[in-house]
């Protein structure tokens, strides 16, 4: 695996960060993050099993400030992978 590939797990986020920090501190020109999840999940399944066609036309990352219980906000990390023919 390439150096400059970070692997996201279940580790604290900032355990991450760090390793992205470092990596660039040392001269990488670019940092790919690989990541887990339902989202991924189920683009790779719909496309692989199901829709043959079916391309990932873009992939963007944002936040979104969600309402919690306890009446205040929380931000929360989002994925958007956009499917096309």
């Amino acid at each position: 695996m390439p150096e400059n590939v970070v692997l996201v797990g279940k580790k604290p986020v900032m355990s991450y960060v760090l390793a992205v920090v470092t990596q660039f501190g040392a001269g990488a020109r670019e940092v790919v993050l690989k990541a887990r999840g339902k989202a991924v999940d189920i683009a790779e399944v719909a496309r692989r099993r199901f829709l043959a066609r079916v391309q990932v036309k873009n992939i963007s990352i944002g936040t979104e400030q969600v309402q919690i219980k306890e009446g205040g906000t929380s931000n929360v990390s989002t994925i958007e992978i956009t499917l096309g023919k």
